[in-house]
């Protein structure tokens, strides 16, 4: 598959403002390994492997272990993850899922152990990170071939 077309270059006032959101993001309270956890987790849920294949590695590099990486689709069924991350994997995956539409029952869980603040950032880190997604999926942006 090509790409379709560099969203940089096309549309570099839409690609910058983007930018602008992730500078948010890098100055709220979530920490960085579970900004790495919503990125990885939204994008399993898109299908989109650019941004799995540079988020598995941004995680990696910052001390996220394989086992937890591997299984992050399916954090219910382990015990490698803290209430706090279940509720950000939760919230995180009921945003991506829009059309289902975000629970009481995750929400509420999110603001008693994240409270609202960090609760509001997760929601937009969701946000950001699914409208990244869309960029990459609809242009066919592709991750590298690792050359061993």
């Amino acid at each position: 598959m090509k790409q379709r077309f560099d969203m940089s270059k096309v549309a570099p006032e839409g690609y910058k403002a983007m930018f602008g959101l992730e500078k948010y993001l890098q100055g709220t309270q979530i920490e960085p390994l579970h900004k790495e956890l919503i990125k990885i987790r939204a994008s399993q849920i898109n299908g989109c492997a650019f941004c799995i294949d540079m988020h598995t590695k941004d995680a990696r590099k910052m001390g996220e272990t394989e086992q937890r990486i591997y299984a992050l689709n399916a954090w219910r069924e382990t015990p490698f993850f803290s209430p706090e991350e279940r509720a950000i994997l939760a919230l995180t995956e009921e945003v991506t899922l829009i059309s289902n539409h975000v629970s009481d029952a995750t929400f509420n869980e999110a603001i008693s152990l994240l409270g609202e603040e960090l609760t509001a950032q997760v929601i937009m880190a969701a946000v950001v990170i699914n409208s990244w997604n869309r960029i990459a999926i609809s242009s066919l942006l592709m991750p590298a071939v690792d050359e061993a």
